[in-house]
């Protein structure tokens, strides 16, 4: 029997997506829904809410879409650690629109249904995965208490809202009642997974499609680096503007570019004239963005946290092309980088694709979950 794979909902990176596109090409019947449209604009095999304002019958569809899991599919992937059923987190971005009393009703309603999903599903035999990408786990008491470099203080006192580290543990909880396997696309987030939890590397680019460009990095006249960050604080952009202004100051030539509100197609043709991608000084790992540089054979510099690299594979982590950088050294890296090392750009380009061939190929991936599914659903079956 050709398993069924549902992934939902889909992240706006396109990581769900790129796997179940992979998996496709293995012989399963993998399927990718998104609630919502990428603001990235990453294709999607289907969006489930046209207008994210129609809260009524956004809510029958997403019910529509749970009755769809245990009628038409073997295997439930969720992704961001996000359920079928509406969480109450949902409530300011799925309904932004509602205010008053029914605003009222919508959470009420969430927190009587949040999670009920996943004991359905098991009752139903379906096996159950999730994947955590990043703020859907991370904690920030952990990370100030652990991490002697991380965001906290950077990102504002919204971003990680009171109550939310006490509500991601209990919501991860839910998950590791009820999942076959749980995975990370950012290792730091295994600290705070449960033990079982393991690394899982990121699989949104189909690589056939993601080639080095013309462009090789370090030998034009004036080299070009990129910043393109999804959240400034979170990426710590402030420190990286900071060093792109004094190294300029000292009238060392380049050009520098902020890449910030564009749909992946229009900004990819930016990546493709880059020599040198400064990806984020606080994280512990690189993002998805990084994957895309790299697969364009292009340098990546990033903060790497040395103690996350325990959860990673041994000979991935000494294949790793990353040029490290952290608040405090982005200023000397970054100019070693346009000057002393510039030389050295057109190699790191060229290992980073050998890299990303060999550590983040969705076929790769997705055999490996493949395998997992197939475990899980003999068990199921047992």
């Amino acid at each position: 029997m050709t398993l069924r794979i549902l992934h939902c909902p889909t992240s706006v990176a396109g990581n769900a997506q790129g796997l179940a596109r992979a998996e496709r090409k293995l012989g399963l019947q993998s399927w990718a829904v998104s609630f919502t449209e990428s603001p990235f604009h990453y294709e999607m095999d289907e969006v489930l809410w046209k207008n994210s304002s129609d809260v009524i019958r956004n809510e029958v569809s997403r019910w529509k879409l749970l009755w769809r899991a245990l009628r038409d599919y073997d295997v439930i992937h969720f992704n961001f650690g996000m359920p079928l059923l509406p969480k109450r987190v949902d409530l300011p971005s799925a309904s932004s629109q509602v205010t008053g009393v029914l605003r009222t009703a919508y959470n009420a309603y969430s927190r009587l249904v949040e999670f009920r999903d996943l004991p359905l599903l098991k009752r139903f035999g379906k096996a159950i995965f999730v994947t955590y990408q990043g703020d859907d786990a991370r904690q920030a008491d952990y990370c100030r208490a652990h991490f002697r470099i991380n965001a906290t203080d950077e990102v504002g006192s919204d971003y990680y809202r009171p109550g939310s580290d006490e509500r991601k543990r209990r919501e991860i909880t839910s998950f590791d009642r009820y999942a076959d396997g749980i995975y990370a696309l950012n290792p730091d987030l295994l600290y705070v997974l449960p033990a079982r939890a393991r690394f899982l590397p990121y699989a949104h680019i189909d690589l056939d499609q993601w080639r080095p460009s013309d462009h090789r990095p370090g030998t034009g006249r004036r080299p070009l680096v990129i910043h393109a960050p999804s959240h400034r604080g979170f990426k710590g952009t402030r420190h990286i503007l900071a060093a792109v202004e004094r190294i300029r100051s000292e009238g060392v030539e380049f050009d520098f570019m902020l890449v910030e509100n564009l749909p992946n197609a229009k900004a990819r043709k930016i990546y493709e004239q880059a020599d040198l991608l400064v990806d984020q000084v606080f994280a512990g790992w690189y993002g998805g963005l990084g994957v895309e540089l790299m697969a364009l054979g292009k340098p990546v510099i990033c903060y790497v946290r040395e103690e996350d690299l325990r959860f990673i594979e041994p000979e991935m982590q000494s294949q790793l092309p990353v040029i490290r950088a952290e608040p405090g050294t982005i200023y000397r890296v970054l100019k070693e980088c346009l000057t002393s090392h510039r030389h050295k750009l057109a190699e790191l380009g060229a290992l980073s694709r050998t890299y990303v061939e060999r550590w983040h190929d969705p076929l790769r991936t997705a055999a490996s979950l493949k395998e997992a599914y197939e475990t899980a659903v003999r068990k199921r079956n047992q």
